[in-house]
């Protein structure tokens, strides 16, 4: 662990997260329209759109905790960056032409092997974060981390629309090779701590003794959360869980509410959630920083209060524009206003979370309650394209947004019963009052 907060190191490991991001955000937009043309139900395409998720919540809680075990001479995360991101661009790469196909089965063969490889490096990854970054610089280090994964976003909702405009399959092949290119820097840039490295004389661990060493890590990893008697874990994840299911619905079903429900070209759409992004990667470094100074769950609270409302004014002027009481341009300038603005929240929810998660532990098991961190957000993916889905099936497409309000409302509950993983904040008395206190 340095001792100082390194910026420059930390952007260089941002680009892992960029890469990611422009990858997650690419798919979440356009994969349901292409599962369209096989004329999927939306239940059907939201069962599809977990495959993500199970891969995740199977594979990065041990894959977390694995590397935490592993040596090797390039350090004990790096590994799983070298094999997981090439393999994942190439199957990424393959959906657009899987979709000129119209082949199901091939569809369902890249995208599953394209999941697979993305879980097999996101823990490790994101891990480097607190790996390299002192405890109480953890909020402002991911913030610039996902400051650089919001940038990734960004250019995949607003350049991704240009390209989609151009051929669809253009935004799956310059995203693929921007994050192998993303990722290839964060190999060659970021070197892991010495001890993390094998030294010529070290005795290496076989696998099985690794295997049964991160899985016995990993069955204490979820007894911290289920059967410590204080439950600050518990309630975090819960809360991470909750929002993730609000947030996974409308980043999965907003391009398809856009064109189905209010009229407007699905580019449109992602562009919208394009601004969503801006908003979040202009926060993210203040949200980190605010976290730092006020308190992480106070900045959580506030951030959730704020996506709350931005999710219920949408509601609101999607069913003046579904009526014909506004025009579908205001529609488009006012939904814009109001990502902006939600970006805003999610950065300040989103920022503080993970340090709040990995600061309840020790050094020693970072990785593997990182996985668990994943563990909660990527179950919280499973679930939420196929419930909403249902929801749009029965009640149309404006259900989206009540849906994703009543989850956000029950993760801002959550988060006040969390006791620990905050950090002693440092403020003027009078600004102090500025921000709620929910306790």
């Amino acid at each position: 662990m340095e001792e100082k907060f390194n910026y420059g190191k930390i952007f260089l490991l941002g680009f892992g997260f960029f890469g990611i991001s422009i990858i997650w955000a690419l798919y979440n937009a356009y994969v349901p329209i292409f599962l369209k043309d096989f004329a999927l139900s939306s239940f059907i395409i939201g069962i599809v759109m977990v495959i993500d998720n199970i891969f995740a919540i199977v594979m990065l809680p041990y894959i977390g905790a694995l590397s935490d075990k592993t040596r090797t001479k390039w350090g004990r995360r790096m590994p799983y960056i070298m094999i997981g991101a090439p393999s994942a661009a190439l199957f990424f790469a393959l959906i657009p032409i899987a979709r000129r196909y119209q082949v199901l089965a091939l569809m369902m063969g890249t995208i599953i092997f394209m999941n697979f490889f993305m879980a097999l490096f996101r823990s490790p990854v994101i891990a480097l974060m607190p790996d390299i970054t002192p405890s109480r610089f953890r909020s402002q280090a991911n913030g610039i981390i996902n400051f650089m994964g919001g940038l990734g976003a960004l250019f995949a909702y607003f350049g991704g629309k240009v390209l989609y405009d151009i051929n669809y399959a253009l935004p799956f092949y310059v995203g693929a090779a921007l994050m192998l290119i993303a990722n290839i820097l964060v190999v060659l840039f970021i070197k892991e701590p010495e001890e993390y490295r094998v030294k010529e004389k070290t005795k290496k661990i076989s696998f099985k003794e690794t295997f049964n060493q991160s899985f016995g890590e990993l069955k204490e990893n979820l007894k911290d959360v289920f059967a410590s008697q204080e439950k600050s874990l518990f309630f975090m994840l819960l809360a991470i869980f909750l929002w993730f299911i609000a947030f996974n619905s409308v980043e999965t079903f907003f391009t398809s509410y856009a064109k189905f429900e209010l009229g407007i070209k699905e580019s449109t759409g992602a562009f919208m959630l394009g601004i969503f992004a801006l908003g979040f990667m202009v926060f993210s470094i203040p949200a980190g920083f605010i976290g730092g100074r006020f308190g992480r769950k106070r900045t959580m609270s506030l951030g959730l209060i704020i996506v709350t409302a931005v999710m219920i004014i949408a509601l609101y002027l999607g069913l003046q524009a579904t009526s014909g009481k506004i025009s579908t341009d205001f529609v488009v300038k006012a939904f814009s206003g109001l990502f902006l603005l939600g970006g805003f929240g999610w950065g300040l929810i989103n920022v503080n979370s993970l340090p709040m998660v990995v600061d309840m532990t020790t050094e020693e098991k970072v990785g593997g309650y990182t996985g668990l961190y994943y563990f909660f957000s990527m179950a919280a993916n499973i679930f939420a394209p196929p419930l909403s889905g249902i929801a749009i099936d029965y009640f149309g497409y404006s259900s989206l947004l009540v849906f994703a309000t009543i989850f956000f409302v029950l993760a801002l509950i959550a988060v006040q019963f969390v006791k620990r993983g905050d950090i002693v904040a440092q403020k003027p008395q009078d600004i102090y009052e500025l921000i709620p206190d929910m306790d």
